[in-house]
C-alpha cells in the first residue's frame, strides 16, 4: 500500500523532533511490504528526511496538495495515488482516507499515536476498515465544529 505521512504536527513537532515512535512504524510498514511517503504543504521537505535519517524508509518525497486534493496532484507532480493518509488535518484524510492525528508538538510530550497508526493500518488490510475513532473512510465528510 502506498503511505503518505505529513511532516508538520505529524511526523515533526514544534521542537524539530520526530514524533515517538516513528522510525520502529516506519520499519514495520517497509516489512510489511508498504511503500512510504513524505508530503508537506509547505514543499518537498528533504531537509527533513536528510536531519532524521528517514531516506532509507522513503519512496518519494513530494508537496501536499492543500486544496482539490484529488485534482492537484498531478500539477504538484505526484506520480501515485495516495492509498492511505496520516495527517493532522483531517480534511485531507477523509478525502484520500487514513488517520487522523492530534497533532504532536513537543519532544517531552507523551505519545504513542505511530504505534495507534500501524495498528489502524493493520485493521485496514485485514477488514478494510477500523473501529479506531481517529480512521477516516475515503470521501467521509468532516463534522463541522
Amino acid at each position: 500500500m502506498k503511505i503518505f505521512f505529513d511532516v508538520d504536527y505529524t511526523i515533526l513537532g514544534l521542537d524539530d523532533t520526530l514524533r515517538p515512535g516513528t522510525v520502529d512504524t516506519f520499519q514495520k510498514l517497509l516489512d510489511d511490504g508498504h511503500e512510504i511517503y513524505i508530503w508537506s504543504g509547505l514543499g518537498e521537505r528533504w531537509e527533513v528526511i536528510e536531519k532524521h535519517e528517514l531516506g532509507r524508509f522513503v519512496s518519494g518525497v513530494y508537496e501536499k496538495p492543500t486544496h482539490h486534493y484529488h485534482e492537484r496532484l498531478v500539477e504538484l507532480k505526484v506520480p501515485v495515488e495516495p492509498e492511505f493518509v496520516i495527517d493532522d488535518y483531517p480534511e485531507i484524510v477523509a478525502a484520500f482516507g487514513g488517520v487522523w492525528v492530534p497533532p504532536y508538538f513537543f519532544s517531552r510530550s507523551v505519545d504513542h499515536e505511530m504505534a495507534r497508526i500501524y495498528r489502524i493500518i493493520c485493521d485496514f488490510l485485514e477488514t478494510g476498515g477500523s473501529e479506531d475513532r481517529q480512521y477516516r473512510a475515503k470521501g467521509t465528510k468532516v463534522p463541522l465544529f
